[in-house]
């Protein structure tokens, strides 16, 4: 809570309003206990696609059951790279935390990270909490390498005119993300929205 509100205070017109609101926060957490619950708690390196502000990555690296050798947080948005910068920078300062500045859809794995030791490593998890964001075929999917664990989140708030891609229910969202492996498949019932959740393996 002291990196969030350090961050909050440095960089005062970032959507923190947006970024931290319940229904944001509650997918979150959802997401790490059943990550957790269905895979245990050593996750090795992360890849976290359109991960904006850096929170999933915070909220995951200080999680005392969870075990993460390096986080890596892409967007497109280069204004976000430094907030997340700064939200996780002590671990960022460990080799722990990376924020890049990246096109998803063009990305070739294992990302060649600055700073990384080695250059970079390929993802063990790949986590997308933002897939009504994102063009199903714009080939950021097709990018991920087989047999690599994946947790995706998508959502039913059609009316909402950033979201190009939402799902009706989760077997549009199964069919749009054809995994050879299941691992957790779900709903998470919010005022104004259904968030879907599926975790299993490319």
């Amino acid at each position: 809570m002291a990196d969030v509100t350090r961050t909050i205070i440095r960089y005062p017109d970032a959507r923190f309003y947006v970024a931290l609101n319940k229904n944001q926060m509650a997918s979150k957490k959802w997401l790490i206990d059943e990550l957790y619950r269905a895979h245990g708690g050593t996750l090795g390196t992360v890849y976290i696609l359109g991960g904006w502000y850096g929170i999933l990555s915070a909220m995951l690296l200080n999680d005392e059951r969870i075990d993460i050798d390096c986080a890596v947080s892409f967007d497109m948005d280069s204004a976000c790279e430094p907030i997340a910068a700064y939200m996780n920078r002590s671990r960022a300062e460990k080799n722990q935390f990376f924020a890049v500045t990246a096109d998803v859809n063009r990305i070739e794995y294992p990302v060649a990270i600055a700073g990384k030791p080695n250059g970079g490593s390929a993802p063990d998890v790949v986590i997308n909490t933002s897939c009504e964001h994102m063009d199903p075929g714009g080939g950021w999917y097709d990018r991920i390498p087989d047999g690599t664990i994946l947790v995706l989140q998508s959502n039913d708030q059609f009316d909402c005119a950033e979201h190009q891609n939402c799902v009706d229910d989760l077997d549009m969202f199964r069919r749009q993300s054809p995994m050879t492996e299941i691992m957790f498949a779900g709903e998470l019932e919010r005022k104004r929205y259904t968030r879907f959740m599926l975790m299993g393996r490319k």
